[in-house]
């Protein structure tokens, strides 16, 4: 089977003014952190999940902050989530607005999808975006009406959950394999353009990438797909070409339209106190030659997004042509 993702839009209400920077992931990921931790951790004194002699059974620790002694490149493994933040960008929400986020989950760790049901109320008491003074100089409040699975390939959804239901549908609705390939398919083989909706940040040799390079692209979008298909897969693993197979065929590709450009993003931590650069390309860029190869994997990209920080929603990117 390999890897599989699930996808879920959270359509909530608007309580209290609520200001959203205009790239809202990194706000909305500490959001989830904190509710879940604060529902579901029962050592909350241990400093770090790492420090936690629970962290193997621990629902928090595998779904915010996923540990794995075993683990070949060190304890740290990809996180098991990436959020979809608002395409709207900077803004704010009055009371009685809709704010719709999203939140894709890989392969397995769908089992624990019900810790995040029962983790919505503390999700809507911990507040959202910056402290205003039309709110008290608190952060904005919101109440989730619903939750949909959807199929972003097929454009299908289900509503699993609504306000005051107490009970929650399973979702059927996941991207295999083979719904990858139909969609890779339908793709041009010697022409491609890729729309970066949310920073991409992708390192290559130590320094970021600071213009549309297709060898890095694919390099990054590689690792991270071995990387979580390898934790949260199920079954034989992919049939991809090997990494340096790739590479070597990436070079081989023209970026023949750079309208991307750099922007600069900080993300803050409560936690450490420190503000991140987690800054990247946007924009759109058109890429020429023999893309066959790649077709199944560029779309994989648009699922599991690619370079830093994606679990906060960059490397967010759309298959335009």
């Amino acid at each position: 089977m390999g890897l599989v993702t699930h996808h879920f839009l959270f359509k909530t209400e608007v309580k209290t003014p609520l200001v959203l920077d205009e790239h809202s992931g990194s706000a909305l990921r500490g959001n989830l952190f904190e509710a879940v931790w604060r529902r579901f951790c029962t050592n909350k004194d241990s400093p770090t999940c790492a420090e936690c002699p629970l962290h193997a059974m621990c629902p928090v620790s595998a779904l915010v902050a996923p540990l794995r002694e075993e683990n070949i490149r060190g304890r740290d493994i990809p996180r098991p989530y990436i959020i979809i933040p608002p395409v709207e960008g900077a803004r704010c929400y009055a009371p009685g607005e809709t704010l719709t986020f999203g939140l894709t989950l890989f392969g397995k760790i769908v089992e624990l999808l019900p810790y995040i049901i029962l983790s919505l109320p503390m999700l809507e008491t911990v507040g959202l975006g910056r402290k205003v003074k039309e709110a008290d100089w608190r952060r904005g409040m919101f109440t989730i009406k619903s939750i949909e699975a959807y199929h972003p390939l097929r454009q299908e959804r289900q509503v699993i959950y609504e306000a005051g239901r107490a009970q929650v549908t399973v979702a059927p609705l996941a991207v295999s394999m083979a719904d990858v390939k139909e969609k890779a398919e339908t793709l041009p083989a010697d022409t491609i353009t890729l729309d970066f909706l949310t920073p991409t940040r992708l390192i290559e040799q130590e320094h970021p990438v600071s213009h549309a390079e297709f060898r890095p692209l694919i390099h990054r979008l590689l690792e991270r797909f071995h990387a979580l298909e390898g934790e949260y897969g199920v079954g034989d693993e992919h049939e991809l070409l090997a990494t340096q197979q790739y590479v070597e065929l990436a070079e081989q590709i023209r970026c023949v339209h750079d309208a991307t450009y750099w922007e600069d993003v900080g993300s803050y931590s409560r936690r450490t106190r420190r503000l991140t650069p987690i800054g990247g390309i946007r924009g759109r860029a058109t890429f020429t030659g023999n893309l066959l190869p790649f077709r199944s994997l560029l779309v994989w990209g648009e699922l599991i997004h690619v370079g830093k920080n994606a679990v906060k929603g960059n490397g967010w990117y759309t298959i335009t042509s």
